[in-house]
């Protein structure tokens, strides 16, 4: 007396490997920077990832020109000092892959630029 068994699809398949994620967000304003940071690590915690590092502050780099005021040369040496700051933050992620699409599927902020890095 033989039966069939009927196997479980779902069984055979291997478990989802897990990843290391690098999310690398740029921007030259600080607000938006911390928005994206704070609304990635709350979208990262509902999806149930399974280990979330950071966000890590980079140091700021900070662009300075200076110029002459007057076009000529002429004149008393005035000058005038323009800077521009650049902030930087990653997060760290150890997920699967399918996961970090669906994190990453958010509104992001205008002059963001964000850099998904994934290692085996």
């Amino acid at each position: 007396m033989s039966y069939n068994k009927e196997k479980d699809l779902s069984s055979d398949l291997p478990p989802a490997k897990s990843h290391k994620i690098r999310i690398t967000l740029t921007s030259k304003n600080l607000k938006a920077v911390e928005t994206v940071c704070s609304r990635l690590l709350e979208s990262a915690k509902k999806q149930g990832v399974l280990q979330v590092k950071g966000p890590v502050r980079m140091p700021t780099k900070v662009l300075k020109i200076t110029t002459r005021k007057t076009p000529c040369g002429e004149g008393s040496k005035t000058w005038d000092r323009y800077e521009l700051k650049i902030y930087k933050r990653f997060i760290d992620l150890n997920s699967p892959a399918e996961t970090v699409k669906q994190i990453t599927k958010m509104d992001i902020e205008p002059g963001v630029e964000v850099e998904v890095t994934i290692a085996a």
